[in-house]
């Protein structure tokens, strides 16, 4: 398998792009931890932003690697919505080319419409996926790699479980892939890997660190949830997702009793955010919360983690990594 990236990372651990959370201050201490750090596009609004975030993380990282010479700085991502009603698409992308952006992540759609873009300035494209039928389409459409959102993920999420999902996919595809679901610790991470994937996507963990741009009343539920506190729905987008039930409740919503969603809801803009304001009034998460007991700053989580990790292989008798 060709190695995603040129440089080894920390821990193998993508960290996932989040609505509204993930901006410049997660995003470049995640990479400055050794993981990657990643952010959707339409997070930088208005558009005009977005050149803005690019600058100062591609500044910042290229300095701190001069700095530290001998650490492990990890690259970063961009998350492009592919859907056809996001209308700064072209806009983003070329900005991510002119930026040369090492990853670029694209969901909600085919990415067609990016992969060569990409690849031109030696970029590479991982997809969301969430069935078989749309991680064949993403393979045909180029794309160097895949990212499986099994049961349990934050955001939108799909329904299978992940050890099938992943025994299914890797029986036609041998190149990188990402598994995406209920991880929080380093021993799921280590799973992961022995599931057959080779990064862990990690996102809810990281709503619940300093450097989260999440209010201090969506980490603390996030902290004192757990698992059967996330409603799985299709109501607020049109796609099923995972949602804190006590963030449906605030809205005087019944959260044991949704109605259906409406596909054509979903809608995104040069606003940068969905049409219906989901992911402001309707916090994300995933299952994996009751593994997040603190909210420390990304480096200390990223210790946490490696440490994690590392007594997992231990436990299990394997050599250090």
């Amino acid at each position: 398998m060709t190695p995603l990236f040129e440089t080894p990372l920390r821990l193998p651990i993508i960290g996932s792009p989040m609505f509204i959370v993930s901006g410049p201050e997660l995003v470049l201490a995640q990479c400055k931890a050794g993981i990657v750090g990643s952010f959707p596009a339409l997070n930088a609004r208005p558009a005009d932003e977005l050149r803005r975030w690019l600058q100062r993380i591609t500044d910042e990282l290229a300095a701190h690697r001069e700095a530290h010479p001998d650490g492990l700085v990890a690259p970063f991502a961009v998350n492009q919505i592919v859907h056809p009603t996001n209308d700064r698409l072209e806009h983003d992308v070329d900005l991510c080319a002119e930026f040369q952006v090492p990853l670029v992540i694209t969901s909600l759609h085919a990415p067609n419409r990016v992969v060569d873009r990409v690849h031109a300035y030696g970029g590479k494209v991982l997809h969301d996926v969430t069935t078989l039928q749309h991680a064949k389409k993403a393979l045909d459409a180029g794309v160097d790699g895949l990212i499986l959102v099994c049961c349990g993920a934050g955001g939108h999420a799909g329904r299978l479980n992940p050890f099938a999902f992943v025994a299914e996919v890797r029986r036609f595809h041998d190149g990188p892939l990402v598994l995406a679901g209920a991880m929080s610790r380093g021993e799921d991470v280590l799973a992961a890997r022995a599931a057959g994937a080779d990064f862990a996507y990690m996102g809810t963990r990281f709503i619940a660190t300093r450097e989260a741009n999440a209010s201090s009343d969506y980490k603390e539920m996030v902290i004192n949830a757990r698992a059967g506190d996330i409603v799985y729905t299709d109501l607020f987008s049109g796609v099923h997702g995972n949602y804190l039930k006590e963030s449906i409740a605030a809205m005087g919503l019944d959260p044991d009793d949704l109605p259906s969603g409406d596909r054509s809801r979903m809608r995104y803009g040069s606003d940068g955010s969905s049409k219906n304001k989901t992911w402001r009034d309707i916090w994300s998460a995933g299952q994996g919360v009751g593994g997040i007991y603190d909210c420390p700053y990304t480096e200390r989580l990223v210790a946490t983690l490696e440490e994690e990790y590392r007594l997992a292989r231990e436990r299990l008798g394997l050599p250090a990594p």
